[in-house]
């Protein structure tokens, strides 16, 4: 059976975006992506899901850099009907007193056995709707703090009645990938309160509640959560007795905060490493916190030069991933012939795209990911001349950049121009390539090609990062700051290397200075040299971070953790 039907499926996933492929551009980061490899490995697994997200028309912008480097955003211009399959259901949501109306649009995730897991996405560009209304369903992460709540109800409150809609009858788990969804717990109470013949939420419906309810967290600082005036939650879902009633379940500091709100509502609550486990733990003391590590699907993420290879060698790894620890079984010529095809690949890219005459035997440095002050992508360059000697000392490399940032975030674009003109200043020493709207596609291609992986988030703001697996799996080693899945992914020397050590995680000694001296001298100390004069050895490397990581920190471990831990625990 490739399809169960609507009345058999069991689990709702609800994330406010969701990665599809490129074409379907919504999505701006990693809870995207995420969220999408997670559908994909439900598919692979056969995991009875549906999944819940908006429709974004205007999608995540397009970069374009100006001649100083400033970045520029531009509409992206998509069709849903080219994708998507547009479904008959109506569900809508009341918002400051106006009914919403809602339809949907369907994609089907097929796996690697033809099971086909459907993802919902919820729009609000109706003819039914005012002319304000229509564009709640434009923008991801756009607005302010009014427009935001109002998305969150179609995604919370709109999400579970259009499933009802749908036919989704017998649904046993909701399953809220950070806290934007968290008004769905607000409809199922009201549900349970109908249940009883009432119109009022009691004590009595949080539990029945909880039992349904998961909620991962992503984000290890208070600053990052959601959090709404209760004079604005009023406004836009009416006066509501429960709010002031059930205080110690909607109200957190006089807000209504949607961590909290999930927090409250769920009877399994995940970070997303286990160092972010622990601090989640210490963030929300009074809640029973577990943590299941991030991973990435690796179909998706893989090379085809690496996929062909393992074709050859471990037969059957796409659906048992646990299976890549066998490629320490591979001959190193092997694994060395399918990265530089997959180097080729990116070096033809960035010399197409940008003139600059990179080199396909010259070492090169992957940094790729949403531009943010707290991942440091200025680190290496802390000291230009110091990079300019490791380059004549140690042999020469090249880095290549990609990234957006949001488009409020004047301090990420300032580090976008920052990068241009250290590409300026550095260009008879080290090539530096900053390649513009930075998407799945392009990620795919530089965490493939590239010979190192680069990491530098200043700790503990790094709940997981994926990047570094996607490159692992592809035989990229990582030099990163121990941070995140990297603290369980590192073993010196061996799967890669790091910026720190474990004995001082916990302690709060980290400075740009410090990071940057360790960043250059195991740069130029032990992993140019390996490259460069020890192919063998670098090799080796290779081959540890697709057997060790690859085989862990991937979405197939990490679905079933979810399946045993929290959907059917």
């Amino acid at each position: 059976m490739k399809e169960l039907l609507n009345n058999q499926i069991s689990v709702a996933y609800f994330s406010m975006e969701i990665g599809i492929n490129p074409d379907i551009p919504t999505y701006s980061g990693g809870l995207g992506i995420l969220a999408g490899d997670t559908i994909r490995s439900a598919a692979d697994l056969k995991v009875p899901v549906v999944a819940v997200t908006l429709l974004y028309r205007k999608g995540y912008y397009y970069q374009k850099l100006d001649i100083n480097g400033w970045q520029q955003e531009e509409p992206v211009e998509w069709l849903p009907e080219d994708h998507l399959q547009k479904v008959p259901a109506r569900a809508s949501v009341t918002i400051e007193g106006r009914e919403v109306v809602l339809c949907a649009w369907k994609f089907e995730m097929i796996g690697v056995s033809g099971f086909k897991v459907p993802v919902y996405f919820l729009d609000a560009n109706l003819p039914e709707n005012s002319e304000w209304d229509r564009h709640l369903t434009d923008s991801l992460y756009g607005g302010d703090p009014h427009y935001r709540l109002c998305q969150e109800v179609i995604l919370g409150i709109g999400g579970i009645r259009m499933l009802q809609e749908l036919g989704y009858v017998n649904l046993e788990r909701y399953h809220m990938n950070e806290g934007h969804a968290a008004l769905l717990g607000l409809e199922l109470l009201d549900r349970e309160a109908a249940k009883h013949k009432r119109n009022y939420i009691t004590k009595d419906d949080i539990e029945p509640v909880r039992k349904k309810c998961v909620f991962t967290t992503h984000t290890p600082v208070p600053a990052g959560h959601d959090q709404f005036p209760m004079d604005l939650v009023k406004q836009v879902l009416g006066p509501r007795e429960e709010f002031d009633n059930l205080k110690e379940v909607f109200c957190h500091g006089n807000l209504l905060n949607m961590t909290y709100l999930a927090l409250n509502l769920s009877h399994f609550i995940n970070g997303v490493a286990k160092k972010h486990g622990e601090i989640s733990k210490d963030l929300f003391a009074k809640y029973r916190i577990d943590y299941i590590t991030n991973g990435v699907h690796i179909n998706t993420w893989m090379s085809k030069p690496f996929k062909e290879l393992l074709n050859g060698y471990i037969p059957g790894w796409e659906t048992d991933n646990f299976a890549l620890r066998y490629a320490l079984n591979i001959p190193g010529d092997s694994i060395w012939n399918a990265h530089q095809k997959a180097k080729e690949q990116l070096i033809d890219y960035v010399n197409h795209e940008t003139n600059d005459g990179l080199g396909l035997n010259i070492f090169t440095i992957g940094f790729a990911r949403r531009v943010a002050a707290y991942k440091r992508p200025y680190l290496i360059f802390s000291d230009l001349n110091r990079l300019k000697s490791i380059a004549a000392k140690a042999g020469t490399f090249q880095i290549i950049f990609a990234g957006k940032a949001h488009p409020n975030d004047q301090q990420g674009k300032e580090i976008i121009k920052h990068i241009i003109q250290v590409r300026n200043e550095l260009k008879d020493f080290v090539k530096v390539i900053f390649l513009e709207n930075y998407d799945m596609e392009l990620g795919g291609l530089i965490t493939s090609g590239v010979d190192l992986w680069l990491n530098t988030p200043h700790p503990p703001m790094e709940a997981s990062g994926t990047s570094g697996m996607k490159a692992a799996l592809n035989g990229v080693p990582s030099l990163s700051i121990l941070d995140g899945w990297w603290i369980e992914g590192c073993i010196e020397g061996i799967t890669g290397w790091a910026i720190g050590d474990k004995e001082n995680i916990n302690k709060d000694s980290f400075s740009d200075t410090s990071d940057a001296l360790q960043l250059y001298d195991k740069l130029e100390n032990q992993i140019l040299p390996l490259f460069y004069n020890q192919r063998d050895r670098w090799i080796d490397v290779m081959r540890h971070a697709i057997a060790m990581n690859g085989s862990f920190f991937n979405t197939q471990r990490m679905l079933q953790q979810y399946v045993l831990k929290a959907y059917f625990s």
